[in-house]
């Protein structure tokens, strides 16, 4: 498997992950219960992103504009690059990375013998957004949080050693007067970053089922990067 497919299957789930965090020791302020109550109420979502990757070997960052879609409990959608240079799709069985360039497909299953620290990072990010504030309790420590006027930044640690030796820690910035999520932010254990700006969101749209089920063309070649060989 190459480690940069790995990598990017990942850090596309976490930009629809769960917020999740562990009450004890960091209570939760007023307004980030607010913004969780509210998301009784999101049952679709879209936007534009801005991606931006940043590694100790390069000077300067990599960016990449996208869109994603989000339908309650879990399915998403990413595209990168323009015309689409990945698309990543959380269908039934686990994640699905298309590479329309390269016509190949890798298949992440969630399900079933997985072990080590993708099942567990995997574990952390396939819910979707916060339903509820036991949701936000489940997996994730609040190290801390950050109000700055009608903006909060949440630093969440993952519970899981496994999830935490690739990921040390997840940052997620919330507009509260509006109930939107502004970004997400995550630290990888070689001390590059990648982060999700997003824009032109939509709240509840209208989503075609049919996007979060692609179909592949027949001269694709699909392979399952994590299937011991």
């Amino acid at each position: 498997m190459r480690f940069g497919s790995y990598r990017l299957a990942l850090m596309l789930m976490a930009g629809t992950c769960a917020l999740r965090a562990d009450g004890a020791g960091t209570a939760l302020s007023p307004s980030v219960e607010q913004w969780l109550a509210s998301q009784t109420n999101l049952h679709t979502f879209s936007a534009d992103c801005l991606q931006t990757r940043t590694f100790k070997s390069l000077t300067q960052p990599l960016t990449t504009t996208g869109r994603v879609w989000f339908s309650a409990p879990n399915r998403f959608r990413w595209e990168l690059g323009s015309p689409p240079q990945t698309i990543a799709v959380r269908i039934k069985s686990g994640l699905q990375v298309i590479y329309p360039r390269l016509k190949r497909v890798e298949n992440y299953p969630l399900e079933g013998g997985q072990a080590g620290p993708w099942r567990d990072a995997l574990a952390l990010l396939e819910a979707g957004f916060p339903r509820s504030q036991q949701d936000l309790t489940a997996q994730f420590n609040l190290l801390s949080e950050q109000v700055t006027n009608n903006t909060v930044q949440l630093n969440l640690e993952p519970k899981s050693a496994g999830a935490r030796r690739m990921m040390p820690q997840i940052r997620i910035c919330l507009d509260m007067q509006t109930s939107r999520l502004l970004s997400t932010e995550l630290q990888f254990a070689d001390g590059s970053t990648m982060r999700n700006d997003f824009m032109n969101q939509v709240m509840n749209p209208e989503i075609d089922p049919a996007l979060f089920s692609p179909e592949i063309p027949g001269d694709y070649k699909v392979v399952e990067p994590l299937k011991r060989r």
